[in-house]
């Protein structure tokens, strides 16, 4: 026999499906990190490429967060082999987040650091459609967990 479906209930259920903090979840009071900039960065950069590897990732991504050729010419005219120089990969990653979070905002999603991770992995649009795979939902807890222990400025809120 099922359980009873309770608000409980159900955050447990869609937590398991891999959708709690997807981004556009309205009508429930749900505790919601925010971690600040830096701190978000670094945890991507620590899922990304931890040990700063100079070679690139399988998809051709270069440096300290992995930019891909398109990602990195959206914020930049620094020729791309300039992402593995990590000032010139900081900046471009600042204003990714900055795009990110505007999009986010624009979206009607919370500018959460799981929804900034989710978007840095599955792309603003996966985001915002609700289509972001079970894969980029995994990165997205890593980062967040990675900024907690960082202990970067948090701020808790909810969800309207």
């Amino acid at each position: 026999m099922n359980a009873p479906i309770t608000k409980s209930n159900l955050l447990r259920r869609l937590a398991w499906a891999g959708v709690l903090l997807a981004g556009c979840l309205h009508g429930y009071a749900l505790p919601v990190q925010w971690h600040d900039r830096a701190t978000t960065l670094e945890a991507i950069h620590q899922v990304e490429n931890p040990r700063d590897l100079q070679r690139a990732g399988p998809a051709g991504e270069l440096g300290a967060y992995q930019f891909r050729r398109e990602t990195w010419q959206m914020h930049t005219a620094r020729p791309f082999h300039e992402a593995l120089d990590r000032q010139a990969s900081d900046e471009v990653a600042a204003r990714h987040f900055e795009w990110l979070r505007r999009g986010l905002v624009r979206g009607g999603c919370e500018p959460t650091t799981y929804n900034i991770a989710l978007a840095w992995n599955a792309g603003l649009r996966a985001v915002l459609r609700e289509r972001a795979p079970a894969r980029s939902h995994f990165y997205a807890e890593r980062v967040v967990n990675l900024a907690g222990e960082f202990g970067g400025r948090m701020q808790l809120a909810s969800v309207p």
